[in-house]
């Protein structure tokens, strides 16, 4: 995979309750990633960029959700959500990447 590509993959780190529960028990981490982005690219990816072990990576899409202002009916984007299970004593520190 050429060096553009790993870049374009991860979106960022998502920050919310459930991947912090998430990370402090199952040694778990949740990325925004490309729409178009597959489990073995995203692997990859993350081996590339924070120089670690992956296990297992479970992908899902999260729907954009519809909202009704006075021009009609807008909708948010759909975006993919990659949870991204290190193996045992690998870690990754996401406070000094932001």
């Amino acid at each position: 995979m050429n060096q553009e590509r790993v870049f374009q993959i991860l979106m960022g780190p998502h920050m919310s309750e459930k991947a912090a529960m998430v990370a402090e028990s199952g040694n778990q981490y949740v990325f925004k990633v490309a729409l178009d982005a597959t489990k073995i690219e995203i692997k990859a990816s993350v081996e590339q960029l924070f120089n670690v072990r992956v296990d297992n990576v479970t992908t899902l899409r999260v729907k954009g959700k519809s909202k009704r202002n006075r021009f009609g009916i807008s909708t948010k984007s759909t975006w993919k959500k990659a949870y991204v299970r290190l193996e045992q004593g690998q870690e990754i520190d996401l406070a000094s990447i932001s």
